[in-house]
């Protein structure tokens, strides 16, 4: 997971329509769910409750059509969640334009760093 405090770059949220984008904290919360192998773990990691993390993954469902989370029931064996193939698809789509904007805006973010106090030559 890249979590937010610990990475320099651009925080991309992506507009996909009016109304539905993916940012950071949907593509954390599917990556927490791969690791993971449980929505209200992944959503633990990020901070947030379960209810949360359970309200922004059947958000995704409905604005993708489809699950991106598989769901299993608890019981003996524990429930568990991974990614769909739609789920990791999308997951990838945005971990790969987060790393384009990283490498378009890499030459400014080391300008802008060398701008802050105490770190211009």
């Amino acid at each position: 997971m890249r979590p937010w405090n610990q990475t320099v770059g651009p925080r991309l949220r992506v507009v996909i329509a009016p109304n539905i984008a993916i940012g950071p904290g949907k593509a954390d919360l599917l990556q927490g769910v791969v690791e993971t192998g449980s929505i209200a773990a992944a959503g633990r990691r990020l901070g947030m409750s379960y209810k949360r993390a359970w309200g922004l993954v059947e958000g995704m469902k409905e604005d993708f059509g489809a699950p991106l989370v598989a769901t299993s029931r608890g019981g003996s064996d524990r429930g568990g969640a991974e990614l769909t193939d739609l789920g990791r698809t999308v997951l990838d789509l945005y971990r790969r334009m987060e790393d384009q904007a990283a490498a378009a805006t890499r030459s400014e973010l080391a300008e802008l760093q060398g701008l802050l106090a105490g770190r211009q030559s």
